[in-house]
């Protein structure tokens, strides 16, 4: 997952990117947030211990608007 939002930064900040190449990585971030937060939304509180994260971050999280 971190790669992929590495992936994602470095298009956006080439020099070079496009306004249209630009919409599609903005818009794949946001279905990342989408999806990861999903899965964080499921996880049991055993596997979130595990990751280290307390459930008042789980909640914060949740409570993100998909573009932040």
């Amino acid at each position: 997952m971190e790669r992929m939002l590495s992936d994602i930064s470095a298009t956006l900040d080439q020099p070079s990117c496009g306004p249209l190449a630009r919409l599609r990585s903005t818009l794949r971030r946001w279905q990342l947030n989408v999806h990861t937060r999903r899965h964080l939304a499921r996880l049991d509180p055993h596997l979130l211990a595990d990751a280290g994260i307390s459930p008042s971050e789980r909640l914060a999280e949740l409570e993100k608007p998909f573009w932040r």
